[in-house]
């Protein structure tokens, strides 16, 4: 299983040298001979029989092939100091579980009910990181991932969590100055505002609406939800939202739905993480805690 992987010395031997280019500062830094380093490069280099450090006019460069290979073995090593400092603050117990997640899906449905799950297993310590574009698990150092779409991600395991109602909506500033919207035909007076990862949203919308004479992809375009959302706040134009966001919105007046009826989309929300961590305790944990919420989101 371990036939092509070099010791634990060798390799903080090669990290060390390859960030000081120096096998003196090396030395300094592990606290051994510089002999002992240069010894320990050799026997790397003629296991793997491919140079890493050569010598230009004096001077220790690495080779096209060992610059490739130490940004790989630093990740390994960052992996394995991360994964002992883990085990040594949780004694084994619970831990550090990374989540990617879409930064306004986080921040307005994710993080008010985290203390929920906090309170229930303070063993476990959920940090976040946002994503706007796809994940790639093999590239990113992250457990799991938090991701809209239709749940076809090769070599993962996939759990919905949530659809959502799509509803167009505007500060009531907007129609005191623009005029009322009382058909979706009315929205031709309007500017529309666009989010850039669902640039079909409104197409699909005035499609089911069976309204034709609206161009659907003109308009402001924005990376996130919260930019739209204070966008249609400040009367910039009407925004197609998901109506669990924008429920405090909505109370409070501070936008109005146009339509009575709304759009479910066929995607929908899933968590989702690769097939190697399924059997990850934390991740499991999470797993159960995070789908007994959805499905309470589901039933109002």
């Amino acid at each position: 299983m371990y036939r092509y992987v070099p010791s634990l010395t060798a390799l903080r031997t090669f990290e060390s040298s390859a960030r000081h280019m120096s096998f003196t500062k090396a030395a300094e830094e592990l606290n051994v001979t510089q002999s002992a380093v240069s010894r320990q490069i050799r026997q790397l280099e003629d296991e793997l029989g491919i140079r890493l450090f050569e010598r230009v006019r004096q001077r220790l460069v690495l080779t096209e092939a060992g610059a490739s290979y130490v940004q790989e073995v630093r990740k390994g090593l960052d992996q394995l100091k991360s994964a002992t400092l883990n085990l040594l603050a949780y004694q084994g117990v619970g831990g550090e579980l990374l989540l990617a997640c879409l930064p306004t899906f986080g921040s307005r449905w994710l993080i008010p009910r985290l203390g929920r799950f906090t309170s229930q297993h303070p063993e476990i310590n959920v940090n976040l990181v946002t994503r706007i574009e796809a994940f790639n698990f093999e590239s990113e150092d992250i457990d799991a991932a938090i991701y809209f779409g239709d749940s076809n991600w090769p070599g993962t395991i996939s759990d919905k969590l949530m659809g959502e109602e799509m509803i167009p909506v505007c500060s009531p500033s907007l129609l005191k100055d623009v005029g009322a919207i009382e058909t979706p035909a009315d929205l031709s007076n309007h500017t529309l505002l666009q989010l850039r990862s669902r640039p079909y949203a409104w197409q699909e919308w005035l499609k089911g609406k069976e309204t034709q004479d609206i161009n659907p992809a003109a308009g402001p375009k924005f990376e996130q939800f919260h930019m739209i959302i204070n966008a249609a706040l400040t009367g910039l134009g009407v925004a197609l939202l998901p109506a669990f966001l924008i429920k405090e919105e909505l109370s409070k007046g501070l936008l109005t739905q146009l339509f009575d009826d709304s759009v479910r989309g066929k995607n929908a929300y899933y968590l989702v993480y690769p097939e190697n961590k399924r059997g990850l305790p934390r991740l499991q944990t999470f797993r159960r805690w995070l789908l007994r919420e959805a499905a309470r989101q589901e039933k109002q």
